[in-house]
């Protein structure tokens, strides 16, 4: 148990803060990009159906072997983040999905101004819990 918590408390607190930094952008007609604290990650964040989504736009070969080790070979393409909805003033909520577990997980994330968002995520519950700030890539 303890080697799963390891394991699966960073991969998805990585997941979850990737989705709730780059979804927690307001609803904009551009899109934007976010970077995780190790940046390994990039995700572009873009409207779908009613909320936002987010897609890796770009990884770094350890983040592309660690997914394709819980089982998706293409990191770069996937759809991580989804159905991310403003819940209360800057506070967005959405669905994740972590490669690395093949698993989908519930994430939040604080917008803190226009170039960092907090990021929380937990395995279950307020059990596994971790924080990040994610980064803003500026745009063209």
């Amino acid at each position: 148990m303890r080697k799963f918590l390891a394991i699966a408390a960073p991969a998805a607190t990585l997941a979850l803060a990737v989705t709730s930094a780059a979804l927690a952008d307001p609803p904009a007609p551009a899109d934007s990009v976010w970077r995780n604290p190790q940046n390994s990650v990039h995700v572009r964040v873009h409207s779908c159906g009613t909320g936002r989504c987010g897609t890796v736009i770009w990884a770094n070969d350890k983040a592309k072997a660690d997914s394709a080790k819980g089982g998706t070979p293409n990191l770069v393409g996937t759809e991580l983040f989804r159905d991310f909805h403003e819940v209360s003033p800057k506070v967005w909520k959405g669905k994740v999905f972590v490669p690395d577990l093949n698993h989908v997980f519930t994430g939040t994330g604080t917008l803190q101004d226009d170039g960092t968002i907090v990021a929380r995520g937990c395995l279950t519950g307020n059990f596994g819990c971790k924080s990040q700030v994610w980064t803003r890539i500026p745009g063209p």
